[in-house]
Order: C-alpha cells, then sequence, then structure tokens
C-alpha cells in the first residue's frame, strides 16, 4: 500500500480542458497573437503558463508574463461562463483512499489560488492536505522537484508514494523522483504517450487506482 498520493489536477482531478482552451485562444486574440488549433494547445497543458506560451510562438520571458497575466484575467471570466467538473468517481474514490490512511496531495502547474478555489468548491479540502502549484517550484513538470518537495514535507521515502496524472509530464515528474506512476486515459494525454513515458500502470477509470494502490 502507498502512504502518500500525489496527484496532478488539470485532466486528472477536473475536466478543465473546455475552459482551458477557451481561456487560450481568447488570450491569443487579446494578445494579437497568431490562433492555434485545440491539439496544438492541449499539448502545452501540464506545463506552467509561463512555459506553455513560448512553445506556441517564439518570444521573450517579458512577453511569457504579460500573456500569462492575460490568461489568468480571462480564465476567471470563462470559468464563470463554462465551468469545471470533477470527473467521474474522482470524489469517491479520492475519500476511499483517504479512509484508509493514504495522503492525498497535489502537484500542479496552476497557480495555488486557482487550484485552492477548486478544491474547496469540489468539497475536498478536508481530505487534499498538501498543494505544490506553480509559483512553489523553481523547477516545474517533468522535473521531479515538486514530487521531491512533497516527499521532503511528509519525510517519505520515493517507494512510499504514486504519482498519478493524466499527461506524460506528470509520468516524468514521478519516473525522475523514483516513485510508482499510474497514467489516466480520460484527461489530457494518450494511452501511448503514458506508457512511452514509463507509467507503471495506465487506467481508464479513477477508480481503478485503487487496485494498484491498496496492495
Amino acid at each position: 500500500m502507498k502512504k502518500l498520493i500525489i496527484l496532478d489536477f488539470d485532466g486528472t482531478i477536473a475536466d478543465t480542458r473546455p475552459v482551458i482552451l477557451n481561456t487560450f485562444h481568447r488570450t491569443l486574440d487579446a494578445m494579437d497573437m497568431p490562433q492555434h488549433s485545440d491539439e496544438e494547445i492541449a499539448a502545452t497543458i501540464g506545463l506552467p503558463l509561463l512555459k506553455a506560451f513560448p512553445v506556441l510562438e517564439p518570444m521573450d520571458e517579458e512577453k511569457a508574463a504579460l500573456c500569462t497575466e492575460t490568461y489568468r484575467r480571462i480564465f476567471e471570466d470563462v470559468n464563470a461562463e463554462i465551468g469545471v467538473p470533477m470527473f467521474q468517481h474522482v470524489a469517491d474514490t479520492l475519500r476511499l483512499l483517504h479512509s484508509k490512511d493514504c495522503t492525498l496531495t497535489i502537484a500542479t502547474s496552476r497557480g495555488y489560488k486557482s487550484v485552492v478555489d477548486f478544491i474547496k468548491g469540489f468539497n475536498l479540502d478536508d481530505i487534499i492536505n498538501f498543494i505544490i502549484a506553480a509559483e512553489d517550484v523553481k523547477h516545474a513538470k517533468p522535473d521531479a522537484e515538486p514530487v521531491i518537495k512533497t516527499l521532503k514535507h511528509y519525510g517519505l521515502k520515493a517507494n512510499e508514494a504514486v504519482v498519478i496524472g493524466d499527461t506524460h509530464f506528470d509520468i516524468l515528474m514521478g519516473r525522475n523522483a523514483g516513485c510508482m506512476t499510474i497514467g489516466v486515459t480520460y484527461g489530457n494525454g494518450t494511452r501511448e504517450s503514458l506508457i512511452e513515458a514509463g507509467a507503471d500502470a495506465v487506467v481508464d477509470d479513477f477508480a481503478a487506482i485503487t487496485n494498484y494502490i491498496l496492495l
């Protein structure tokens, strides 16, 4: 049994894809930048915004920061219009794991306040104990820093934790830290990309993670 569960947020816990894509398109328009396809934008999900925008268009750090600021402002409006639901079986499965004395945490490239607001809105703030967000690390996914900081916070070793996410960035982050990794196929990545990244297990339904965690 794994003591520590390190969860990605976007595409793993919550279906933020429609809001993210809409916000990116509006941000590109607001910044007078060329539009990109949903597929091109989705491929950046998992990266911090400061790194995601330069993937789409060449730019310096100053412009990336301005794009990020614009994105975050527009995101609030889009979220209010569209909303973000949790994926099926996430809440029940997390509560089951919590009842089995698993410690639940999040490692995300999203901003801290945004994640906290979502977790509170989902009524999960009583069971998710620790969050590492974009501003909490110098080296984001796929670097191991978010996982290493979480392990250090709890005084645990890599073999006592599992990292769960929907993209190769999440899987590589977990592997780089020496942890077991589980990929979920319903988010922004593909089964093939998760397998190629080296996921120890790949599931189609979040509830199936218990088959690997509660052993």
